[in-house]
């Protein structure tokens, strides 16, 4: 198959209908500055506010944006759609409210001329986050980094970047939910494809949209549940290196 060279940047929604307007607007005024082939595409999972009608104007207004609505929350199955949709060659993932610099975009782009996957890491860059969201992430990526020994420092959805044929091939792998990052980040560095980390920074306008501890329960759970199949079934070990470039 042969891709379109260009650039794709996903954005998972969940009842986003305040914010969808005006930063759709905003990113698109950033991405023309980059003079390149884009896409947008907006993927809501399981959204009942005026998210989807609201959706459906941005594409009636602009044929840069694309939009597709799963009636059950999980942005696991919206990201694996939103891949196999995309039209061009490298994919970048944001959250819906921008939360992190938006010259990452234009950076992972040209970084994918390279590697594999680009990983932006909010601890290596600068974060204004609550204490209780960085502690909660310094903990899993600590424990990340000793069960399955992968030696990155950001398994967020936003601010990641992929060349659409290699994710491809671990969509299989991943469930509906948030921890498919990190799934796809260990399948890669076992693979030996490169994947680099970049410095991002990240300011939180609001509280998170999930349930901490109940995503904290799901995380930590499918952690130990990665490490014991890696551990005792030897499904998959990073080399050497991790795969970091």
């Amino acid at each position: 198959m042969i891709l379109n060279s260009g650039l794709t940047v996903f954005i998972p929604v969940y009842n986003e209908e305040d914010l969808l307007i005006p930063n759709t607007a905003r990113l698109v005024k950033f991405i023309d500055r980059c003079k390149i082939p884009y896409e947008i595409i907006i993927a809501s999972n399981g959204s009942t506010d005026k998210t989807v009608e609201l959706a459906g104007r941005l594409c009636s207004g602009n044929s840069n944006i694309r939009f597709f609505h799963l009636p059950a929350k999980g942005v696991g199955a919206a990201f694996r759609k939103g891949v196999k949709i995309a039209a061009y060659d490298r994919i970048v993932t944001v959250d819906m409210d921008l939360s992190i610099n938006l010259d990452f975009i234009d950076r992972a782009y040209r970084l994918l001329d390279r590697y594999d996957i680009v990983i932006g890491s909010k601890i290596t860059g600068s974060q204004k986050r609550s204490w209780l969201r960085k502690t909660a992430s310094n903990t899993f990526i600590s424990l990340a980094k000793l069960l399955i020994r992968i030696d990155f420092h950001d398994y967020s959805i936003a601010a990641k970047g992929y060349k659409k044929e290699v994710v491809e091939k671990y969509l299989s792998c991943i469930d509906d939910k948030t921890f498919y990052v990190v799934k796809i980040v260990c399948r890669a560095c076992h693979d030996g494809r490169r994947l680099v980390e970049i410095p991002v920074q990240c300011v939180d306008t609001r509280e998170s949209r999930f349930n901490l501890v109940h995503e904290g329960v799901y995380k930590f759970g499918n952690l130990f549940l990665l490490w014991f199949l890696l551990r005792f079934f030897s499904l998959f070990f990073p080399p050497s290196g991790n795969g970091k470039a």
